[in-house]
């Protein structure tokens, strides 16, 4: 069944319920309830050249959620609003949004994170828009790399009737995200907040599911494409540096939420991550790297087209995103 914005955006952000898990096959290149579900919606879509690659970043959508202490619990309620002043974003509200990328390279196409396809609530399955806008066929995607298995990210691997959103694709997992997610106990040994996410994690992956192959970190996965360990934030929280010829792009998947408040802020803490100290150390570490190496980034949650360049800024870091339609 789709998840409505309650759902999604209560006090825990994994109260996700999952779609219904068959096997029907994919027919439409847009499901009928995606492409309606927002009538009258602007597809968001971003194409731009890195080397040899062609990165196109997909606007899966934006939802908004009460601002209140237990977002950010290791911050002060004030200094948290004093960011969003400075941002210029509402005192009590934080508008969140959700970025795909699909990488086209070497013959391959590549789709990062999936988005919510038409099981999310309104406001959301933009990727399924933004492929049909740009004249892609979801069945010619041969890949779906998956940096964690938080709903926002794999729920679109499965349409609402139960069909594979992308029928021909091999999907590329983190081992230890894999472990974490799969584990037989886990359902009944993991916090009540966290069981939603398990159950609907096992529907995705169970009969008639996608094609699985587990990666470890540190390798290349694709060619060029190479799984960097960035757990905290889950256990198996995956980042990947994409080379294509002298272009290099950094997909930071959840290092941060809302670069205005965490890549500015990367001591603090957001409720969504599951091991807040290794979460800040890996996002310490690797702001530090895109910042030095002046390696374009790209952040699954920033503002679209959610792309930029890290730089230092006194005791955090600043985002400088692109510019809109430069020449690449």
């Amino acid at each position: 069944m789709p998840i409505d914005r309650r759902t999604m955006l209560g006090a825990a952000p994994l109260l996700l319920a999952g779609s219904r898990a068959g096997a029907a096959p994919a027919q439409d290149a847009v499901p009928q309830d995606a492409a309606s579900q927002d009538a009258g919606t602007i597809p968001g879509v971003y194409r731009y050249r890195l080397g040899d690659a062609t990165v196109t970043a997909l606007h899966e959508g934006t939802l908004g959620r009460p601002l209140d202490a237990s977002f950010i619990p290791n911050a002060p309620i004030e200094a948290v609003r004093a960011a969003m002043a400075r941002a210029f974003m509402p005192p009590d509200r934080l508008d969140i949004t959700f970025t795909t990328l699909l990488v086209e390279r070497g013959g391959h196409r590549i789709l990062v994170d999936t988005g919510f396809a038409d099981n999310g609530p309104p406001g959301t399955g933009g990727t399924l828009r933004g492929l049909a806008a740009a004249g892609i066929d979801r069945a010619s995607i041969d890949t779906v790399v998956l940096s964690h298995f938080h709903l926002d990210h794999v729920l679109g691997l499965r349409l609402k009737d139960g069909g594979l959103t992308y029928p021909n694709a091999e999907v590329l997992v983190p081992g230890p995200e894999w472990a974490f997610w799969m584990d037989e106990g886990l359902a009944t040994r993991a916090p009540e907040r966290l069981r939603p996410n398990v159950q609907a994690v096992a529907r995705i992956f169970g009969p008639g599911g996608p094609r699985v192959t587990q990666f470890t970190w540190d390798r290349e996965i694709r060619p060029g494409l190479t799984a960097l360990p960035a757990p905290g934030h889950t256990p198996g929280h995956t980042v990947f540096l994409l080379e294509a010829g002298p272009g290099r792009l950094m997909l930071m998947s959840d290092v941060t939420n809302h670069p205005a408040l965490f890549v500015r802020n990367p001591d603090w803490s957001a409720v969504f991550d599951m091991d807040a100290d290794q979460a800040r150390a890996t996002r310490h570490r690797l702001l530090d790297r895109a910042a030095a190496d002046r390696v374009q980034a790209a952040f699954y949650h920033a503002p679209f087209p959610a792309t930029g360049h890290v730089t230092k800024s006194g005791e955090g870091y600043e985002l400088v995103p692109v510019q809109w339609g430069a020449p690449t």
